[in-house]
Parts: C-alpha cells; sequence; structure tokens
C-alpha cells in the first residue's frame, strides 16, 4: 500500500514532534536508603517523592528512583547509571550522608548538580555542584549548644556512628562546644548495624559527664539511647535531626521520655508561633503528607522531599529560558539556577543559598524538641 507524500510528510512531522516531547522531558535521579539500616530515613522520603506532580513548570518530570540499600557503593553505582545511562538533569540523595558523600565526585565529574536529601561534608572540589537540603552540622549544633549552657551542663559523653554523620557531628560539636565551655569528657562508637552498644554505654555512663550526645538516625538512634539508660544514667539525653522521627519515641519508649532532640521546624508546624516564617508552608507538608499516609505519619525526612519541589518550581522555569533538558547547558543552568534562587521558604527554614555558601540555612534554623508523653515538644 502507497502512502501519498502529503500523509509521510505529515507522519514525518509527528515522530519529530513526538521526539521532541521526550526530550522535553526532565529527568531527576534519586536514590534513597529504601531498604537496609537506614530504610526509615529513606523510606519517607520516597513516600513524599509519591507526592509530586507529573508536570512541574509545564514540563514532564520522570523521577527515577532507585534503592541503594543503604550502602555507598550501591549509591554511587546509581550515581553512574544516571549519568551514563539515564542522562539526568538532576540527582536528589542519599537519604544517608554516606551515600551522598559517594554520589559527589559522580555527580561533580559528570557536571550534574547533586542535591542531597542528607547532611553532608565533601572536599572543596565537589562544592560547586553539591547543594544540601538537610541543616548542615553547625546550624544543628548550635541550637543544642545553647540548650546545653541554659541547663548547666558542662561535661558530655559522645555516642554517634563510625561513618562520617557521626565524625562530622563530632567535630562540630566539640568544636563550638570548646567555645561554650562544654567539654566532651569520653567518645565511643558504633556501626549502623550494630544491634548492642552495652560496651560502650557501660564506658560513658561510668566517666559521669551531665549530658549525653546520641548521634544516630531514624529507628537506629532508640538502641544506643535506650542502652546507656538501662545502664543507669541519670542526666540529659540530647538527640541529632536525624533522630527526629517518630520511630525514635515508638521504640525508645519510656527510656527516651523527657530527652532532647534538635530539629527542623517542619515535624512541629502547628506549634510554631504563627510569626514563624515556615509556619504555613510546613503545615501545608504535613497536613498533605498526613492526608496520604495517616494521623502522626509526619516525618523529618519526607520534609526534604516537599522541599526539593519548592526548588524544582522555583529553578526550572529559569534553567528553560537558557537551554533544553537534556543538555549539558541545561544541566549547567540548573545549577546556576539554584545558587542564585535566593531566600526561599522552605518547611524546614528559610533557605538561601549562595556562591559561597551551599548549606543555606542560619543558626536560627533548629528548633529544640523534648519528648513529652510520647510527643515532640517545642521547647520554650
Amino acid at each position: 500500500m502507497k502512502h501519498s507524500p502529503l500523509r509521510t510528510l505529515v507522519a514525518a512531522a509527528a515522530a519529530v514532534l513526538m521526539t521532541g516531547a521526550a526530550w522535553a522531558d526532565v529527568n531527576i535521579g534519586v536514590t534513597l536508603s529504601l531498604t537496609g539500616p537506614a530504610s526509615g530515613l529513606g523510606i519517607p522520603v520516597g513516600n513524599q517523592f509519591k507526592l509530586w506532580p507529573q508536570t512541574i513548570a509545564g514540563e514532564k518530570v520522570n523521577l527515577i528512583i532507585l534503592d541503594d540499600a543503604s550502602d555507598p557503593s550501591k549509591g554511587a553505582s546509581n550515581a553512574r547509571r544516571f549519568v551514563t545511562d539515564d542522562k539526568v538533569d538532576l540527582i536528589m540523595g542519599g537519604s544517608i550522608t554516606t551515600v551522598s558523600v559517594a554520589v559527589a565526585p559522580i555527580a561533580t565529574e559528570a557536571r550534574t548538580t547533586q542535591i542531597a536529601i542528607s547532611p553532608v561534608g565533601v572536599p572543596p572540589e565537589q562544592e560547586k555542584w553539591l547543594f544540601r537540603l538537610p541543616q548542615g552540622f553547625a546550624v544543628m549544633a548550635h541550637p543544642i549548644i545553647e540548650h546545653m549552657k541554659k541547663n548547666g551542663v558542662k561535661t558530655v559523653g559522645f555516642l554517634g556512628y563510625t561513618d562520617a554523620y557521626g565524625e562530622l557531628w563530632l567535630k562540630e560539636f566539640t568544636a563550638q562546644g570548646e567555645k561554650a565551655g562544654i567539654k566532651v569528657v569520653a567518645t565511643e562508637r558504633f556501626a549502623r548495624s550494630d544491634t548492642s552498644v552495652t560496651p560502650q554505654a557501660l564506658k560513658l555512663v561510668s566517666a559521669n559527664p551531665d549530658a549525653m550526645l546520641v548521634v544516630a538516625s531514624g529507628s537506629g538512634a532508640a538502641m544506643p539511647h535506650k542502652a546507656v539508660i538501662e545502664r543507669g544514667f541519670k542526666g540529659k539525653v540530647y538527640q541529632t535531626h536525624a533522630a527526629a522521627t517518630p520511630d525514635l519515641v515508638r521504640i525508645g519508649g519510656k527510656d527516651v521520655e523527657g530527652s532532647y532532640v534538635v530539629s527542623g521546624p517542619a515535624v512541629v508546624a502547628e506549634q510554631l508561633p504563627d510569626s514563624h516564617p515556615s509556619k504555613a508552608v510546613a503545615v501545608d507538608f504535613v497536613t498533605k503528607y498526613e492526608a496520604a499516609y495517616g494521623k502522626g505519619s509526619r516525618n523529618q525526612f519526607a520534609g526534604h522531599a516537599y522541599d526539593a519541589r519548592i526548588v524544582v518550581e522555583k529553578i526550572l522555569p529559569v534553567a528553560l529560558k537558557k537551554a533544553k533538558p537534556g543538555t549539558p547547558e541545561f544541566r549547567a543552568a540548573l545549577r546556576d539556577a539554584v545558587e542564585t534562587m535566593g531566600r526561599t521558604i522552605f518547611s524546614h527554614g528559610v533557605m538561601n543559598w549562595t556562591p559561597t555558601d551551599h548549606n543555606g540555612y542560619t543558626t536560627e534554623t533548629g528548633v529544640m524538641l523534648k519528648v513529652v508523653n510520647g510527643q515532640f515538644v517545642v521547647e520554650k
């Protein structure tokens, strides 16, 4: 059967248009710890990504979500696939520090913006393409130090992960603590996969510090906390923002009652004063998340995925004026748009990334919470 020249031309034009539409899609690679010891962090982030719209700024957005199994090497493999096979315009992840560290050099090499969903420190040469959604260690150590000062804490025992998250927290907390007259008198570490820290807890309790700082994340933060309480510690116990999840209270039970947790504002949206800049955005986040996943399901980490959408909504229109998705020029335009997007209200605080600051938050960001009757309550 012969086709007329006009019909053939129309079919060819339609094919070109269809191909062009595919080229116009914005592809975002997301690596998350959906399984493994850090799955308590990655799953809520994945849940929030499921609530993203299919189009942003008039463009179809494809989220390519891969599980890194809480394994840095798997995270690196995912990142390599994103930049070589999927040709993504943007990378998000990992949801834990060690995976974010593993992704960073690959994103830098590919000149593709990485928006980390965990706090992370990298060499200076990797900073250009890396931006962080969670609050940095310095920003979140600040309210803990201030709270300790007000409560007469002079000595602290440190019990934290052996990986980058634990070490970076120890470094920052020690530096700020020394300036405030607070000394780390005992330091113990454990791996994310450990199921007991009894020896470490005994050593820390015997040092008799005024307070303990537990540096762990998600459900993994409850076990070391319980260990020091069960070994007879009577002082104050503090947790970092990676522990501001329902899992801490659910698993920790009575042993975490009365403890202190630093957090971004998202998980306590309704408790924020009306004057707080993030209140309306944080309330929107928790309302929509709990409508989808149930009352009380709100999660610190899911809030970062909510904020990631705000970023994309703001930078896409800017980058699209300069280049088409799927090109090196578009990837560079996205990076520039993130760096210059200016003051932006997140559920987790006010962000203002600049060319010299890819952390963005100020020291006013952190909110101190206390566990009271199994609930997180903002400290007055």
